[in-house]
């Protein structure tokens, strides 16, 4: 992780108040704004993991009903007027 040097538009009074801050915690205002940063940005975006929708057909444990399907049925079902070929 490495340190990047960036130009903010900070408004004066508030920028004041965090020189301030750093001046009374004895600390550089650098870290006084990342801390302000880390305190209200989640410490990492959580992963939103994709979740394949459930189209299973039949009853769990029963009678698959595809399997009396014939392949150009199948394939009917599944593209109707777009099929390929």
């Amino acid at each position: 992780m490495g340190i990047v040097k960036t130009t903010l538009d900070i408004e004066d009074e508030l920028l004041e108040r965090a020189k301030r801050h750093a001046l009374r915690s004895g600390r550089p205002l650098g870290p006084v704004v990342e801390e302000g940063l880390r305190r209200v940005l989640p410490a990492k975006a959580p992963v939103q993991r994709y979740r394949l929708p459930d189209i299973s057909v039949g009853q769990p444990g029963g009678v698959n009903p595809l399997e009396a399907c014939s392949w150009d049925a199948l394939r009917d079902a599944i593209y109707g007027e777009r099929r390929p070929g």
